[in-house]
């Protein structure tokens, strides 16, 4: 029989995933009772599961009006990209300082396993899974916590913006670039490079905000 707290742990991860997807639109109340019916759950497991969410920053739940999904705008969007560049410009400084030339040669391997692809998602995994690898060299694992959490926050938005025709073929050259970079150990190339690779304009938020809502609102009609 499944442990209370494993009820509550996968409760979490799968709220986590429909909050992160925007299944729950965005400041869309959540109305436990419905909820609770529609992952077949009790009320207890899933109120604990929403605040764990709302420490995570993927809910809000002020005022005693109950439990709402987080608000997409430029703003928040900007706010979490700036601590993006924050987290992975501080953990490859590390990384450079720290990681083995053995570490470091068996993360530009993984760039040679990248295939094409059309598919967004699997895109936006690729790309993930290089910045997760390469932020695990610098040996902090609350920089990793905190970039994790950062990166469900904005996965959908930036889903929606990447280039599934040629993503591909400019996220490996970034990379190429930044790596090429740590290997060389300059510290001033790598985070040029990967400055470059990673930030927003403001521009830019403004207008993955208004197709991320596109998409949300057409998928959902």
């Amino acid at each position: 029989m499944e442990s209370t707290q494993s009820n509550v742990d996968r409760l979490t991860a799968q709220l986590r995933r429909m909050a992160a997807d925007f299944e729950i639109k965005p400041e869309e109340r959540i109305v436990e009772g419905e909820m609770a019916k529609r992952l077949n759950v009790s009320r207890t497991p899933l109120r604990e599961a929403l605040n764990r969410l709302v420490s995570e920053g993927y809910l809000t739940n002020t005022g005693g009006r109950g439990f709402f999904c987080r608000a997409l705008t430029p703003a928040r969007i900007m706010d979490l990209y700036e601590t993006r560049a924050a987290l992975e410009c501080e953990a490859l400084r590390l990384t450079i300082a720290r990681a083995s030339n053995a570490d470091i040669a068996a993360h530009s391997a993984t760039l040679q396993s990248a295939a094409p692809t059309a598919d967004r998602l699997a895109l936006l995994e690729m790309d993930e899974a290089f910045h997760l690898g390469l932020t695990s060299l610098c040996g902090n694992a609350e920089i990793m916590r905190l970039l994790e959490n950062i990166n469900g926050r904005i996965r959908y938005v930036r889903m929606i913006g990447l280039d599934a025709s040629g993503g591909v073929a400019a996220q490996s050259d970034a990379h190429r670039q930044i790596m090429q970079a740590v290997h060389a150990r300059d510290v001033g190339a790598a985070l040029a490079a990967l400055r470059s690779h990673i930030q927003l304009r403001k521009e830019d938020a403004t207008q993955a905000v208004r197709d991320a809502f596109s998409e949300i609102y057409v998928r959902a009609g």
